[in-house]
């Protein structure tokens, strides 16, 4: 049967308020004319005030959620967020090894939400770090989370320290990092890209808008989408950073809740 869709598969925590997580990934995908696949990995109580509760699906339950979508569609990519538990990333990690035609892997680590809330236990990131940075083509960490990732005392703040730690990040087993400097100082935003033994700087400038939830989710499924239509990673890498700075400056104006708002993911198509 002939393949009529570029394919993505999302593995993340659901956000009803669909700024972030599963809801967001999907949004991405369809606007960067990719189809969507999704296997859930927690339930959240949120809206744009911040997360409320999380609950955890049962390994069980994502296993069959994966297993029922690859035994019956070919995926092109794969995006990873957020994963909630130790349980669930071994269980990822072993799903993950039955894929065939080696997808590329971005795997977003998310460690807490940006209203603070732990997403990830702590006791869980060496088994992160052990079972899936070695299968992931991109790892995408922010500032505190490379920090937590490396075991700095504090986010790296300059050039040469944000090198350094994606040089760490890289010796942990991923592909290539791309460690994102949304949480930085000044009017700019810098991403350090390392990939193929070189490093890659992306500027942009920092969109001051009270509607941001979900970047890093949006981040990481834009280059999901464009690795899984043939991009190389510093090609993808490129062109999602700069949808979502479009997508950023569109959503400035969006009304939504009374907290930290949505991108506008779709500013392409609607009118």
């Amino acid at each position: 049967m002939t393949k009529n869709y570029t394919t993505v598969l999302t593995i993340a925590g659901s956000d009803g308020s669909g700024g972030a997580g599963i809801l967001a990934d999907i949004k991405t995908f369809a606007a960067l004319e990719c189809y969507g696949l999704s296997v859930i990995t927690a339930l959240t109580a949120q809206n744009t005030m911040g997360v409320l509760e999380v609950y955890p699906l049962d390994e069980k339950c994502i296993i069959s959620q994966f297993r029922a979508l690859s035994s019956d569609i070919s995926i092109d990519a794969v995006k990873i967020g957020m994963l909630a538990s130790a349980e669930i990333i071994r269980a990822v990690s072993l799903l993950l090894r039955e894929l065939k035609g080696n997808p590329p892997i971005i795997l977003d680590t998310i460690l807490g939400s940006s209203g603070g809330r732990t997403l990830l236990s702590p006791e869980a990131i060496p088994v992160m770090k052990k079972e899936l940075f070695p299968l992931a083509a991109l790892i995408t960490p922010n500032l505190p989370e490379t920090a937590l990732l490396t075991g700095m005392k504090r986010p790296p703040a300059t050039r040469e320290a944000i090198e350094d730690a994606a040089g760490i990040l890289l010796e942990s087993g991923a592909a290539s990092v791309l460690v994102k400097g949304g949480h930085g100082e000044g009017d700019e935003c810098s991403d350090c890209l390392l990939s193929e033994n070189r490093f890659f700087w992306f500027h942009s400038k920092k969109i001051m808008s009270g509607n941001t939830h979900g970047t890093g989710c949006t981040l990481s499924s834009a280059i999901a989408a464009f690795m899984a239509r043939g991009e190389s990673t510093k090609s993808a890498v490129e062109k999602a950073k700069s949808y979502i700075t479009e997508a950023i400056e569109a959503g400035a104006a969006f009304r939504l809740g009374h907290g930290n708002g949505p991108l506008h993911h779709c500013y392409r198509v609607w009118r």
